[in-house]
C-alpha cells in the first residue's frame, strides 16, 4: 500500500484518491450506505457566509443572516471564535463543504466525518427518512429564494421582513411533532407555482372599482360557526401551520412566506432530536476509518497523529467544575457510548450482560450500530444504550435543584438503582417536549372577534417568562391579525395558573 499523501498541502487528486480509499473501508468493511456525495472547498470567508444562513447552500434574504454574517466575522477575524472543518447538507447527492485553510490529514477527517459518518446517518436514521426529503430540499430552497426576492421587487423589503420576522420567531411552534403523511419538497414547489400563477391570471384590477357586496344573509343554520370552527381541526400544535392556512388577515404571498419559513423549520425537526446521535455516529465512523487507514499503511504517522488531536479536542468533556463546562459534549457522550456498545458485543462481562443481554456478545459490533443509527433519536438512544461503564467514565450524578433549598442534593449515586434513574432522567433531557414548550391553538371565536384562544400545560408548577410570552403572543397576532390569549393551565389539576392577552 502506498501513501495517500504526506505532509499538510492537499490538492483536488489527492482529495480524490482518499476519498475512494475511504469509501472502501466505509462500504466495504462498515458496511455503511450513505447518499452520493458531492465534496466543495469553500474559503472562510464562504464558510461564514453559509454560517450566517443556518449552513444551507441557498437560502432566501434575510437581515438576520446579514447580522449573524458580521458578528461571526467579527469574532473569527479577532480570534475569539473558530470555524466548523466542515458543514455538510442532508440532501441527495450529500454535500460536504471542507476549509481550503484545512491540512490534508484534517481533509480526509472531514471527508471521513461528513461524507461517510453524517451522510450514512442522514439517508438512514427513520426521522430523516420520514420528515425530510433529500432529493427536493435544493430545488425547493432555490424556489423560496427567488420567491422572496420577487415579494421584496412587488411589495417592499420592509413588508416581506415583517411576516418573515413573525414566522422566524414561532419557528419552535411551527413544526408538526407527529407525522401527519409523507411530504415532498418537489410537490410543494409545484403546489406554490399554481397557487401564484392562479393569483396572477386571476388578478383584474377593474374588480377594485366595483361597489362593495351587500353584507351576506345570516346563516340559518344554527352551527354554522360550530361547523367553520371544527373545519379547523383544533386542538393545532402547529402554530405557522394554522396561521398559514386559517389567518384572516394573510393575504396569498404572505401564506407563502410563512409556508417557506415552516417547511425550513420541519426541514431541522429531526436534526434538533439527533444532535447527539448524529455526531456520535460521524465521529465513531471518522475515528474507524481514520484508524483503518493508518493500519493499512495509507496515511503515515505524522498524519495520524494530527488525526488523533484534532479527535481527542472534539471528544473532550470538560469536568463539572470546569469553568467551560457547559453540558454533556454530543460528541464525546455519543462517541462513548457507541465505543461501549461496540466493546461488549465483542468482549461482554457479566455487568454488559446484565445491562444489555440482547446484544451482548453478539460478534457483531457494526450491524449493532446501524441498527442504533437507524432506529433510535438521543432520547431513546439514551434510555437504551447509556450502560454503567460510561456513567462511571463521566462521573455522573443526579443534582436536585429545589428552590427551597440553599444547596444542591445529590439525589442518585452509582448504585444500580441509582444508574437506572441517572439514565432515565439525562433522557428525559433530551426529550423535545422539555426542550420548547408545546403550546396548542385550542379555540377561536369566529361568531365574534375572531380572537385566538392558546394553552400551555404547565408540568411541576412551571411558568413562562412573562416578556418572552408577551413577545411571542405579539408575532402571532401580527400574523393571526386579531386579539390572542394565551392560558397556562397545570397539567396535575388542570387549574388555570394565568392567562395573557396580546390585542389585534
Amino acid at each position: 500500500m502506498t501513501l495517500l499523501f504526506s505532509g499538510a498541502e492537499w490538492d483536488f487528486p489527492k482529495i480524490n484518491a482518499t476519498f475512494h480509499a475511504l469509501e472502501e473501508i466505509a462500504l466495504g468493511e462498515l458496511g455503511l450506505s450513505p447518499y452520493p456525495a458531492q465534496v466543495e472547498v469553500i474559503t472562510s470567508e464562504q464558510m461564514l457566509d453559509a454560517y450566517s444562513s443556518v449552513g444551507l447552500p441557498l437560502m432566501y434574504r434575510h437581515w438576520s443572516f446579514g447580522k449573524r454574517f458580521a458578528r461571526d466575522s467579527a469574532l473569527y477575524r479577532a480570534g475569539m471564535q473558530n470555524l466548523a472543518y466542515e458543514i455538510v447538507i442532508n440532501s441527495n447527492p450529500c454535500i460536504a463543504y471542507l476549509m481550503e485553510e484545512n491540512t490534508m490529514p484534517m481533509q480526509a477527517l472531514v471527508l471521513a466525518h461528513a461524507c461517510f459518518g453524517h451522510n450514512h446517518f442522514f439517508r438512514n436514521n427513520h426521522l430523516f427518512r420520514q420528515w425530510t426529503d433529500a432529493d427536493g430540499i435544493l430545488d425547493y430552497l432555490a424556489f423560496a429564494r427567488r420567491f422572496v426576492a420577487e415579494c421584496e421587487e412587488r411589495h417592499g423589503v420592509a413588508a416581506v421582513e415583517r411576516i418573515l420576522d413573525a414566522a422566524h420567531a414561532l419557528q419552535g411552534q411551527g413544526v408538526h411533532r407527529y407525522l401527519r403523511h409523507k411530504w415532498s419538497l418537489a410537490e410543494e414547489e409545484i403546489r406554490a407555482r399554481a397557487r401564484a400563477e392562479y393569483e396572477q391570471s386571476t388578478y383584474n384590477p377593474l374588480w377594485r372599482t366595483l361597489p362593495g357586496a351587500p353584507a351576506p344573509e345570516p346563516s340559518r343554520e344554527p352551527d354554522a360557526a360550530e361547523q367553520a370552527r371544527r373545519a379547523l381541526n383544533l386542538p393545532e400544535e402547529n402554530l405557522l401551520y394554522l396561521c398559514e392556512k386559517h389567518s384572516p388577515v394573510l393575504t396569498g404571498w404572505q401564506r407563502e412566506l410563512v409556508r417557506i419559513v415552516r417547511v425550513v423549520a420541519q426541514y431541522f425537526y429531526p436534526q434538533m432530536q439527533t444532535k447527539l446521535a448524529n455526531e456520535g455516529c460521524a465521529t465513531t465512523v471518522h475515528y474507524a476509518l481514520m484508524t483503518r487507514l493508518h493500519e493499512r499503511g495509507r496515511i503515515d504517522d505524522g498524519a495520524f497523529l494530527e488525526f488523533l488531536a484534532s479527535h481527542t479536542a472534539v471528544t473532550r468533556q470538560p469536568n463539572f467544575t470546569d469553568r467551560d463546562f457547559n453540558g454533556w459534549n454530543p460528541y464525546a457522550l455519543g462517541f462513548a457510548i457507541m465505543q461501549d456498545i461496540a466493546r461488549l458485543c465483542r468482549a461482554p462481562d457479566a455487568e454488559d450482560a446484565a445491562w444489555f443481554p440482547e446484544i451482548a456478545g453478539n460478534g457483531d459490533p457494526w450491524s449493532t450500530l446501524r441498527t442504533m443509527w437507524a432506529d433510535y433519536r438521543d432520547e431513546s438512544l439514551i434510555r437504551q444504550f447509556l450502560g454503567p461503564k460510561v456513567m462511571r467514565a463521566f462521573r455522573m450524578i443526579d443534582l436536585a435543584d429545589r428552590a427551597d433549598e440553599d444547596s444542591y442534593l445529590v439525589a442518585e449515586i452509582h448504585d444500580e438503582p441509582g444508574y437506572r434513574r441517572i439514565r432515565s432522567r439525562l433522557a428525559d433531557q433530551y426529550d423535545p417536549s422539555e426542550g420548547a414548550p408545546l403550546i396548542e391553538a385550542i379555540d377561536v371565536d369566529l361568531a365574534g372577534d375572531r380572537s385566538l384562544l392558546l394553552s400551555w400545560r404547565s408540568r411541576r408548577h412551571q411558568r413562562l417568562d412573562p416578556a418572552s410570552m408577551r413577545q411571542t403572543l405579539a408575532q402571532i397576532g401580527m400574523l393571526w391579525g386579531h386579539r390572542v390569549t394565551l392560558r397556562e393551565i397545570d397539567d396535575a389539576d388542570e387549574s388555570v395558573l394565568g392567562e395573557t392577552a396580546v390585542p389585534a
